[in-house]
């Protein structure tokens, strides 16, 4: 591990002086503290490179669309193996052409990694490896991800990991396992056409996971909640669909709806979205209009996101629907406040709000800015670094933070104008994963390394 000694030691200092709370900020579910994108951290960079506001990076053992979760001084990250043949087994940056695509560039061949799928703890201080635990074995290609894409979830006790082969492992601090069963194992292989990349929620006490597939299986698509103690099954619900061919299959991770005193647990994939009591899994509403052609390739990536009693449901770039909070039953034109339908809808980027705007990325990188309640285009599409973008955007400090997959992050600013703030470049290595906010640090984690990126 290389380190960066860039900040002189008298800016630490002002910089611990100037609040710990900040510097503690825990970022533990793929879509930080509120499972939504957005930090209350302050004091973010806005400019980096390799030799530039690195506090320090730390080699990987592979390339992954995990996105690393930080609980205090720890940083929790998903990986495949080193691949042992490096002949046979080239990493994503010295991936050569294979054919062209249909937008014009080339699709890539790469190898999935090693054979083991890994949890690695790092040290938030200095990047330094705590520990390394084995989760599973037969780690393989799914298109553009592997089977590590799953990001964990911790509450600063445990952590928790599913992966693409089904194993879900409990862990503790230290790395020593607590329990660990497999999905596929108990309830039937996964029938998706990209392989699984759902991540876990941690809520109550429980370990909530959704399956929807359909596109090479017959079997339900279903919703699973594990005691996070002990691993046991709590419930298990099917989700009933129409979709077809594709359709069925759902890449989107579950969110966490809190109004007027109730919690539901909010499922978006296979035509449509739906809520569930988190106790018993049973269906409380349910809202079609996600596939309004009925088409067969509508699968669905970006997850829902819910923010100030709104649901905001991402289809296949379009439309995406903004729901009102409440109701039973069917709520497709009860509880539809607006939708959009036009195109630059975000397609693999989950979107992000602070209920006054809501931004949202397409694959090729352009950025539109909406109004959060209604719906009306504020402004965009606006472009950003070329490239596609797989990564989720997130919002902190006022700033939008847009990561494509050669790893060059945009920043954008937060609000009613639309400004290109920075374009910052790392390794030029594949990158999936979306970046981390802790304090006033940024992690980004791409095919080789993890950056600590700070002022």
């Amino acid at each position: 591990m290389r380190r960066y000694p860039t900040i002189p030691l008298m800016a630490l200092t002002v910089f611990a002086a100037m609040g710990s709370a900040s510097s503690e900020e825990n970022w533990p579910h793929w879509r930080g503290p509120s499972h939504n994108g957005v930090s209350q951290s302050t004091n973010l960079p806005e400019r980096w490179g390799p030799s530039e506001n690195i506090v320090w990076k730390a080699p990987l053992p592979s390339w992954s669309g995990g996105t690393p979760i930080v609980w205090g001084d720890r940083i929790f990250v998903t990986s495949a193996s080193k691949a042992e043949n490096i002949e046979q087994a080239p990493p994503p940056e010295q991936r050569q052409p294979q054919r062209r695509g249909r937008r014009g560039g080339f699709r890539q061949r790469r190898h999935p990694g090693g054979e083991d799928l890994l949890l690695l703890c790092l040290s938030k201080k200095d990047g330094s490896l705590l520990w390394e635990r084995e989760l599973d074995d037969g780690n393989k290609l799914s298109n553009k991800h592997n089977d590590s894409t799953p990001s964990p979830v911790t509450d600063g006790e445990h952590v928790w990991v599913v992966t693409g082969t089904g194993s879900v492992t409990a862990l503790d601090m230290e790395g020593n396992k607590v329990w660990e069963r497999n999905l596929q194992d108990e309830y039937g292989t996964f029938g998706l056409g990209w392989g699984y990349a759902s991540s876990p929620l941690l809520y109550d006490g429980r370990i909530i996971i959704e399956v929807l597939h359909g596109r090479r299986t017959d079997d339900p698509s279903y919703i699973v909640s594990l005691n996070a103690k002990t691993g046991a099954e709590q419930w298990r619900q099917e989700r009933s669909t129409d979709a077809f061919d594709e359709s069925p299959d759902a890449y989107t991770t579950p969110a966490v709806l809190r109004h007027e005193g109730e919690t539901q647990i909010v499922i978006s994939g296979g035509d449509y979205v739906t809520g569930h009591n988190p106790k018993t899994g049973a269906e409380v509403w349910r809202a079609a209009g996600l596939n309004p052609r009925q088409l067969g390739n509508y699968r669905v990536v970006a997850s829902p996101v819910v923010y100030d009693g709104m649901i905001y449901v991402p289809t296949r770039r379009r439309p995406l629907l903004a729901l009102r909070a409440g109701g039973s039953g069917d709520i497709t034109t009860s509880h539809l406040v607006w939708k959009w339908d036009e195109a630059y809808g975000p397609d693999v980027p989950t979107p992000i709000t602070d209920g006054a705007y809501f931004y949202m990325v397409e694959d090729r990188g352009k950025i539109m800015c909406l109004n959060a309640k209604t719906g009306e285009a504020i402004w965009g599409p606006e472009s950003t670094a070329d490239g596609i973008v797989s990564a989720s955007p997130i919002l902190a400090d006022g700033k939008i933070y847009i990561t494509n997959e050669q790893g060059v992050t945009s920043v954008v600013a937060a609000g009613s104008e639309f400004k290109l703030l920075a374009t910052n470049e790392l390794d030029g290595t594949y990158t999936l994963s979306s970046p981390v906010v802790s304090g006033s640090q940024l992690f980004i984690r791409t095919s080789t390394h993890l950056y600590c990126v700070e002022k």
